[in-house]
């Protein structure tokens, strides 16, 4: 059985979802995210457990970039962290990868067909959707993005599938500012006047009045003509 790996592509899609980071940490965060993909077989579900000395090993990055990183790739939805008992595993999000298939050395050189369904195609271009553009715009300011997203139709807020989480935020503050807006709210002086017969009715001496005029058939719009 051969159990070569196949090919896989990773897509121009990975590359620019990383330009949400700046510098010198785009690099390393590549770095880190094909060492995870070195164990993180398709057979496996792209799947894999690992431990950041083996990381280490793969890229000479010191250890605290490399979590720093993971922690990167995470928030932006590319690799997915997964606690265990002996370790973390990573799952690796697909949507940023294109399908991989074992391969007989033999076939290598053969040149696939126009209606081969393994015909290999490279995506130059990437199209960048309204979220992406107001993520990469406001980096850094969580509260600018969420306040910015939550302006769009609630169908595109759903139909992401990179800052899932985000979305998710912008949705539930959509939700409120609309409730927000169709809300209804009571006057001021009635509120206040409100609390003031209240506090009025909870005073013992209050309510030993009240009863004394109930008693004595006493109506107190009339005690004053008496």
């Amino acid at each position: 059985m051969n159990v070569s790996r196949g090919f896989l592509h990773i897509t121009y899609k990975l590359y620019h979802h990383l330009d949400l980071v700046d510098g010198e940490r785009k690099s390393h965060c590549l770095n880190v995210f094909l060492s995870v993909m070195k164990y993180a077989w398709k057979k496996n579900g792209y799947k894999a457990g690992l431990r950041h000395e083996t990381i280490h090993k793969d890229t000479g990055l010191c250890r605290t970039t490399i979590k720093s990183c993971l922690e990167t790739l995470n928030k932006l939805n590319i690799v997915k962290s997964v606690r265990g008992r002996s370790g973390k595993t990573y799952l690796v999000n697909e949507t940023f990868l294109r399908a991989e298939k074992l391969y007989e050395p033999t076939q290598i050189a053969v040149k696939p067909t126009q209606d081969s369904r393994f015909t290999a195609t490279l995506e130059e271009t990437i199209s960048i959707n309204n979220i992406g553009k107001i993520v990469k715009s406001f980096a850094g300011d969580t509260q600018k993005i969420l306040d910015e997203l939550s302006k769009l139709p609630l169908e595109e807020l759903k139909s992401e599938t990179v800052n899932v989480y985000l979305c998710k935020q912008a949705i539930q503050l959509k939700e409120d500012k609309e409730r927000e807006s169709k809300a209804t709210y009571v006057n001021s002086e009635k509120i206040l006047s409100a609390l003031s017969r209240i506090k009025k009715q909870a005073n013992p001496r209050y309510r030993e009045k009240v009863e004394y005029n109930k008693r004595n058939g006493i109506k107190p719009w009339l005690k004053s003509e008496t």
